[in-house]
């Protein structure tokens, strides 16, 4: 096998694991194959539900990107255990040279998103050999879905890695990267084609079974999201020629005028620590979410969220937060960026002085800092117990469930603020409107007063460092570097991140050294590493 095409087709089979809530609950399917499969409209929803699948599980392994961007942005340092090895400390400082033995940080991602990649590939291939019969309006249905789907898969990549090999169909050929333009071309093109095809069923109409589906919303709103990283960070006035700015704010306007979603009225109550008052999943605010659940084992289901507990306090609990490995301990300047008025920082930020929390595991905590992310924190109960495990999780490192919001209607007015919108006031203010509460006041729209906004409304859920990188690569470097004290073991270090070395990579990761290997020197690492 000498390329990670092979090695990634090879392993990836017809086999789906038991997925998340509602609709992705499903059996697993261990015993089928191309010939005998992709008939019926049945096997078209779940070859459907293997694409949801393989979105799910494509951070399992390796480093997840709510977790990675948090760290390679201004919010987050390395962290992790003061025994562990300098990977995170590599991520973090944009040097190879500070971890020699991680040059494959990334590589059981790598693999499960090219997994991922060929399942949607597999079934758009073999859309046409479904027999359909009287259910002929669910294949442009699910072709949306899973273009979607596929879309997701090569934005995340596309950002992280800016070059990858582009497949739209499976295939077993060691093919080298392509040029940026053509995957950000199959994106908006596979974007297009779901908002074109989906339903525009609005989120109060929506059945509570298929919540976790993409829908026409989601599919506009990642639309505006990818129109804005390109044009931001290739420097373009249009998404490759399919999507203009004019039409990418009038589809984020469509989401706004008829998805039907709205801003839950207290930040806090967005996210599961705020205990009785958390508003739940798939609440009005929530646009697009990967969905979890606590049923992960070692016997092949992975269906949790395995990353969350990367943020947890290091080997401590406090009640209500549980324990977790110390991963992206949150810079100090983002607590002092919010305003003491502003609902977001306590909701966002755990704060281990400011809330009396006897913290005594300094020892073991690399770059600690006092504070810690909340929004994604594992829970416990009042005696210390996992709450996954409560629930009947078998470990709380696999068996946590919080879904990972992607897009929330947040999202969406403030990047049609930054399009242009005749209402970017209105939209303006009502995302900070929430966040002062009786202590609100009036701030005039503009790009740099959209921009903070966007860092302290979205700290700590994987948004900040695109939004950096999509003002300019020296914009990026600028922000994120400093030289700081930080304690490792309870001492005091010196921590530096260089804006060379983020210049120097254009703020792009490594590709998995042993990939380049596989494809025989097909792949060409990126710049800086």
């Amino acid at each position: 096998m000498k390329n990670f095409i092979l090695y990634t087709l090879l392993a990836s089979t017809l086999t789906l694991g038991s997925c998340t809530k509602g609709f992705l609950d499903t059996e697993p399917i261990t015993e089928l194959t191309d010939e005998n499969f992709y008939r019926t409209t049945d096997d078209a929803y779940k070859a459907l539900v293997g694409c949801y699948d393989g979105l799910q599980i494509v951070w399992a392994g390796g480093v997840s990107l709510p977790v990675a961007t948090e760290i390679l942005s201004d919010n987050c340092f390395g962290g992790t255990g003061n025994s562990d090895g300098f990977g995170y400390q590599m991520l973090d400082e944009f040097d190879r040279l500070r971890s020699p033995a991680d040059q494959n940080l990334f590589v059981d991602n790598w693999i499960a998103y090219y997994k991922a990649i060929y399942r949607c590939n597999m079934l758009l291939g073999k859309l046409d050999g479904i027999e359909w019969g009287n259910k002929a309006d669910l294949r442009p249905v699910y072709e949306a879905e899973t273009r979607f789907i596929r879309a997701y898969l090569y934005f995340d990549m596309i950002r992280l890695w800016g070059h990858v090999p582009l497949l739209t169909e499976p295939s077993n050929e060691n093919i080298p990267q392509a040029d940026p333009n053509e995957v950000y071309t199959v994106i908006a093109n596979d974007l297009k084609f779901a908002i074109e095809n989906l339903p525009a069923t609005s989120y109060a109409s929506q059945p509570t079974a298929t919540y976790g589906r993409v829908t026409k919303w989601a599919a506009e709103s990642l639309m505006g999201r990818v129109f804005l990283y390109y044009t931001g960070y290739y420097k373009q006035t249009d998404l490759v020629g399919v999507v203009d700015r004019n039409a990418a704010l009038n589809y984020l306007e469509d989401v706004i005028n008829n998805g039907g979603f709205s801003l839950v009225e207290n930040f806090a109550h967005l996210w599961p620590a705020s205990l009785e008052n958390y508003v739940g999943e798939d609440n009005k605010e929530t646009v697009f979410a990967i969905k979890y659940t606590f049923t992960s084992d070692y016997d092949g289901n992975t269906d949790g969220n395995h990353w969350m507990v990367m943020f947890g306090m290091r080997e401590q609990w406090s009640f209500p937060y549980g324990n977790g490995w110390g991963g992206a301990t949150v810079n100090p300047k983002l607590w002092n960026a919010y305003n003491r008025n502003d609902s977001r920082r306590t909701a966002s930020i755990i704060a281990i002085a400011e809330e009396g929390i006897n913290f005594t595991n300094q020892s073991k905590q690399r770059e600690y800092t006092g504070y810690y992310n909340k929004k994604y924190s594992p829970l416990v109960d009042e005696n210390g117990n996992s709450i996954a495990v409560n629930k009947g999780g078998v470990n709380f490192q696999i068996g946590q469930f919080q879904d990972y919001v992607s897009i929330r209607y947040a999202d969406v007015l403030l990047m049609a603020a930054e399009l242009g919108s005749p209402n970017a006031q209105t939209y303006f203010d009502a995302v900070r409107r929430r966040a002062f509460g009786t202590n609100f006041s009036a701030q005039p729209v503009s790009q740099s007063a959209i921009m903070n906004e966007r860092k302290l409304e979205f700290a700590l859920e994987g948004i900040r460092y695109w939004d950096l990188l999509r003002q300019g690569v020296d914009v990026a470097a600028s922000t994120i570097a400093e030289s700081t004290t930080v304690l490792n073991g309870g001492q005091e270090v010196r921590k530096t991140i260089s804006a060379g070395k983020i210049n120097e990579t254009n703020g792009l990761q490594q590709i998995p050294n042993n990939q380049i290997t596989l494809s025989n020197g097909v792949l060409v690492q990126n710049a800086g590493w």
